[in-house]
């Protein structure tokens, strides 16, 4: 039970986990990105094709100016690459917290700990963020502010992985305070308060303009169930291999205290 036999655990998961959403983001999101892209292809302006043309009859593309990679590549091994990268990295750390979480969580097995620690990494790193400020297809958006929309997600990202750490902690001592069930309902209001006034106080960001409201509702959804398959498969693969590692120990235990009781 050394933090080396989570952390590998936690890659193998992740690994696992990466490959899992790169197939789910492939089947259910890519084609929504397409369908973005022709409509951002097809809202070009007129002076952009003539400068298309104008440059093709001269014999310059715009691959030439730096567009090396392939939309194919794009969709196959940059977003293999890119899900995998994202699994592994996130695999690890999830690891290393149920590690830091096991036996401080009053009577919570192992599995029941870790199990706690995806959840609440779920919903502080991916849902709640990504309902003050959803994901955006391409042709959305205004390229001007994308730097302060990037600071700002990442603030409320901040904000919220702040507060579940927080909450948690309140819970967990008032646990051994007022009991469990007001431990946990009185830890789950905080951070629910902190979040509705955090996303109060951030800025709203509204550039949809005219983008169809069907092809974005589509976009969005598929991007959460993407979300959800990288944290879904992600702790149930590390419940379950942590889980398997806590009965080894604790067979392994028993095996010395009968060999130390002959």
């Amino acid at each position: 039970m050394t933090a080396r036999a989570f952390l590998v655990r936690g890659l193998l998961a992740g690994l696992l986990a990466g490959f899992a959403t790169f197939f789910v983001a492939h089947q259910v999101g890519e084609p929504h990105v397409e369908t973005a892209i022709a409509l951002e292809e097809a809202g070009s302006s007129d002076h952009t094709h003539a400068a298309d043309a104008d440059e093709s009859s001269t014999g310059h593309t715009h691959a030439e100016d730096g567009t090396v990679v392939s939309r194919f590549d794009q969709r196959t091994w940059g977003l293999l690459t890119g899900s995998v990268a994202i699994g592994v990295a996130l695999g690890g750390i999830v690891a290393l917290v149920a590690a830091g979480v096991a036996g401080r969580i009053r009577s919570l097995s192992l599995r029941q700990s870790t199990a706690v620690v995806a959840t609440i990494g779920f919903v502080a790193v991916a849902l709640v963020p990504f309902l003050k400020y959803p994901a955006t297809p391409p042709a959305v958006g205004n390229a001007d502010t994308i730097g302060a929309r990037t600071g700002e997600y990442f603030g409320f990202l901040l904000v919220s992985v702040v507060a579940a750490v927080l909450a948690t902690a309140l819970a967990v001592r008032l646990v051994r305070q007022v009991g469990a069930y007001a431990g946990v309902v009185i830890g789950i209001a905080t951070y629910l308060v902190v979040m509705v006034v955090a996303g109060q106080v951030f800025p709203t960001v509204n550039e949809i303009g005219d983008f169809p409201a069907d092809v974005l509702w589509y976009f969005r959804r598929a991007s959460i169930i993407t979300l959800a398959t990288m944290w879904g498969v992600l702790g149930v693969l590390l419940v379950g291999f942590l889980g398997r590692l806590a009965d080894q120990e604790t067979a392994t235990a028993r095996r010395r205290e009968l060999a130390a009781s002959l």
